[in-house]
């Protein structure tokens, strides 16, 4: 989406400017108790970030930021809420009409806590979301912790542990890659990537600067994406593109598994400490009378379905959005109506997010850059 950096010298304001923006605005929202995009918060911070580095170096944005990722992963974060809005209303539909008992339907009683049967099912449709979830924002944290050790530390992580032997590859596919890249011009890029492959088709596993070959490697990846993608290159320049791209990739593509775990504990620890004023406006705010257990199954398992399929597909979709338009729906699946005005700033929250930490992003890296 954004060209990553060529080595670890804007590692500190990149990150400050990333998790600084990302940080302030989701704690902004969590203390209104607003339902708020921690994965919306990060792409507006990385599209400020290459704003503010285009700046700097007085280069045209189009050239930093890959925009139509951009609106695929916009798309995606603005279908996946419809979808869950619909989804769960019309699993609720089903439910009542099928399923006739009265626990079901009924508000919580306090602290009493559900029968057998209808805790059974919330724990299970509870886990589904838990696992999607985990599945779908784990990709991001990974990706974010793996961008902060090689900003600080690229001599030791730019690479793949296990990379030595492909690095003996590179200027072989580096060869083959040169004559694609210099033919199909992408997007005005052309020159760096044909710059990078050049040094590639020289590269020798036992002199290697680590941040450099990752910056070339990324270079000529996004080049033959390109052509992969380029209607007016032939089926078998398209497949030889694809297939380079993908020997080249494992190369600075790749999480160990303590990284794994680290993100894991991040997202647990993070969802069993905040967890409180998002669950309350979920379950008493977003609608005109407290949600059902099965009103909350229903959310939860359309979510879920959604979530993991994104997961799947590596788009990037909001669990808070989607699971809030599941509710929204359930709420008008049952005729009890929704609450307008928490609606209304949930949506605005969601309008004003990518403006501000574009803007606050962008500021700040190129201060603290300049």
């Amino acid at each position: 989406m954004c060209s990553p950096p060529p080595n670890g010298d804007p590692a500190v304001p990149m990150l400050i400017a990333l998790f600084g923006t990302a940080l302030a605005w989701n704690l902004f929202t969590w203390w209104f108790g607003i339902p708020n995009s921690s994965s919306h918060c990060v792409i507006g911070a990385l599209i400020g970030i290459a704003i503010g580095d285009a700046l700097l170096h007085t280069r045209a944005i189009g050239n930093s930021v890959d925009w139509s990722q951009i609106w695929k992963i916009l798309r995606a974060l603005a279908i996946s809420p419809l979808l869950g809005l619909i989804g769960a209303g019309g699993l609720y539909f089903i439910i009542k009409h099928l399923v006739h008992d009265p626990e079901l339907y009924q508000p919580p009683q306090g602290d009493k806590p559900t029968r057998g049967w209808v805790r059974g099912l919330l724990i299970l449709t509870c886990t589904g979301v838990s696992f999607s979830h985990g599945s779908n924002d784990g990709q991001k944290s990974i990706g974010l912790i793996m961008l902060t050790i090689i900003g600080i530390l690229p001599a030791t992580f730019a690479l793949a542990p296990d990379s030595k032997p492909q690095i003996g590859h590179i200027a072989q596919y580096a060869t083959e890659a040169a004559p694609l890249i210099t033919q199909y011009d992408h997007d005005g890029l052309r020159e760096e990537a044909i710059a990078s492959v050049n040094r590639l088709t020289q590269t020798t596993p036992d002199a290697v600067v680590p941040s450099q070959l990752r910056a070339d490697l990324y270079e000529v990846v996004a080049g033959l994406k390109a052509v992969s993608l380029n209607t007016q290159a032939s089926a078998h320049d398209r497949a030889t593109a694809k297939t380079l791209s993908n020997q080249m990739r494992p190369v600075v593509e790749y999480a160990p598994w303590w990284v794994r775990l680290l993100s894991a504990l991040c997202l647990g620890i993070g969802t069993m400490i905040g967890y409180k004023r998002i669950v309350h406006t979920l379950g008493e705010k977003i609608g005109n009378t407290h949600l059902t257990p099965a009103q909350g199954a229903s959310a939860e398992l359309v979510g879920a379905g959604l979530i993991a399929t994104a997961g799947y597909t590596g788009l990037p979709v909001s669990t808070t959005h989607i699971i809030t338009a599941g509710i929204a729906g359930t709420m008008l699946g049952s005729g009890s109506g929704i609450n307008r005005g928490m609606l209304v700033k949930i949506a605005l929250a969601w309008v004003f997010t990518l403006p501000v930490t574009i803007t606050i992003a962008a500021s700040l890296f190129y201060l603290l850059s300049w």
